[in-house]
């Protein structure tokens, strides 16, 4: 991977420009040089050339180069000037995102069953490259789940009616469009519901280890020694089919619309256009199976809590906290320049982080803003945030974990003649997952360090510090 030489610019402790465009990085001084190990800064220089859009293209702490845009971009396109979505503004796993479940068991309740949970959530889970579920369904119950999302499952057994008030969008984005969704999508979905998948994917037992707002952890239900469960997951091949199809036939766009961009990767088209309204219908309908997804992973969860503990759900208060996504572009309104416009937001590797008194939020999150979860790595840490008025800035979002910097195929080649299991396993966590490349390809030292990526976004004002979690054991596909 050829590295970035252009220049950086500090503009504070938080913030860098990329000087002659509209591109601002968040980092710290350390993270600096990590940031020009691939040419990640020359993408958020190239989204700031896209059609439309409003203020700088945005780039968080876990930066790593991506598909057109960077991992942990944010750019915001207004809707009524000619703005553009880009499929590469997405990526691949539409509304990959993490949820976040409660317990009321203690590290010391879960430590002498710690193995056999893990190996439980294992067992019920599917998980892994090309895994299917148990729910099996026709491409018309399918049509209707990409259009109801997580409550379709609910509706079907998966979870409660209350899971559905803290899930982002209710789990299901209005808009959604079953017809622009290609045969070959729904053939690779239509048996990938309830499924992990492989890659970063992960379901986790964690301990909450520290506390940094007491008033805010109240109200999202945590304490220190609870134990949480983070699940991590998206669209699978469902979503990854409709950014295969959309940002190739984008690429048409492009002369059709006098559009110049300098990377044809960032083919796009205006969010009024037919291909536009296509593309974010099809998008949409991505969106909500991941959001189904993840509540039937959450279900199958449950399960396993309830067989390990032989005690009920509600027993166990296996409750959400919340689910956000990290890959979508959405439609919201925003005061620019004291007027109001609808812009076209898209955060790619990035969370969206509402502030208190936001409409969108659910009453209990009415004053302390949206509960932001962070995702670390397997050896470290993950962290829950609150949104903050000050997110404003970067349209409400916020960095979505720790960021690579080490490929996949660098990191399988570091790995050799290590046991990562074993080395994890020696710090008092275990993890099962389907095969060692996967847990090669994943291990801590792939991984920025999510406890200063987190200090940049908490020193920056655009997130809030809430609490941290340690893991404690996980699988992965």
């Amino acid at each position: 991977m050829t590295i970035w030489n252009g220049p950086l610019e500090k503009i504070d402790e938080f913030r860098w420009c990329i000087p002659r465009t509209d591109g601002v990085i968040y980092a710290n001084e350390h993270m600096v040089a990590d940031i020009r190990n691939d040419k990640a800064a020359e993408q958020v220089a190239n989204v700031a050339m896209l059609p439309g859009i409003v203020g700088n293209s945005l780039a968080m702490p876990d930066i790593h180069w991506g598909y057109g845009f960077p991992i942990g971009g944010v750019a915001a396109t207004d809707v009524d000037a000619g703005g553009v979505v880009s499929p590469g503004g997405v990526g691949f796993d539409i509304n990959c995102g993490v949820r976040l479940m409660r317990t009321r068991l203690t590290e010391d309740e879960v430590k002498p069953k710690l193995r056999e949970l893990v190996y439980c959530l294992y067992n019920d889970i599917p998980a892994g490259v090309g895994s299917k579920g148990d729910i099996k369904i026709s491409e018309k119950e399918e049509r209707k789940l990409l259009v109801e999302g997580a409550k379709w499952v609910v509706e079907h057994g998966y979870g409660r009616r209350e899971d559905i008030e803290y899930t982002e969008e209710n789990g299901a984005i209005k808009g959604a469009d079953p017809g622009s969704v290609s045969s070959r999508a729904y053939e690779r979905g239509k048996s990938q519901s309830g499924t992990l998948g492989s890659g970063n994917h992960f379901i986790e037992v964690q301990v909450v280890d520290d506390i940094y707002d007491q008033a805010t952890a109240e109200v999202f239900g945590v304490s220190k020694g609870q134990v949480v469960l983070m699940i991590h997951s998206g669209s699978r091949g469902l979503g990854y089919q409709v950014c295969d199809e959309y940002s190739k036939d984008m690429i048409g766009c492009l002369a059709k619309y006098n559009i110049e961009v300098p990377d044809r990767q960032l083919a796009c088209a205006p969010v009024n256009s037919p291909e536009g309204k296509a593309y974010i219908g099809a998008m949409k309908c991505a969106a909500n199976y991941a959001w189904a997804n993840r509540q039937c992973l959450m279900h199958l969860a449950r399960g396993a809590f309830e067989k390990v503990f032989s005690k009920g759900e509600y027993d166990l208060g296996l409750d959400l906290i919340y689910d956000v996504a990290h890959n979508i572009a959405k439609i919201e309104k925003y005061s620019i320049g004291g007027k109001e416009r609808t812009l076209c937001v898209h955060r790619k590797g990035a969370t969206r982080a509402f502030p208190p008194g936001h409409p969108e939020l659910p009453a209990k999150y009415q004053k302390t803003g949206q509960p932001v979860i962070i995702p670390g790595d397997m050896g470290r840490n993950s962290y829950l945030l609150a949104g903050t008025k000050k997110a404003e800035e970067t349209f409400y979002s916020t960095c979505h974990g720790a960021g690579r910097m080490m490929s996949r195929s660098e990191a399988v080649k570091r790995a050799r003649g290590r046991s990562i299991s074993g080395e994890l396993e020696k710090k008092g966590i275990i993890v099962k997952s389907t095969g060692r490349e996967t847990l090669a390809e994943e291990m801590p030292d792939a991984y920025k360090d999510v406890n200063e990526v987190v200090g940049v976004v908490m020193g920056a004002g655009i997130s809030n510090k809430v609490c941290r979690m340690r893991p404690l054991g996980a699988i992965k596909g």
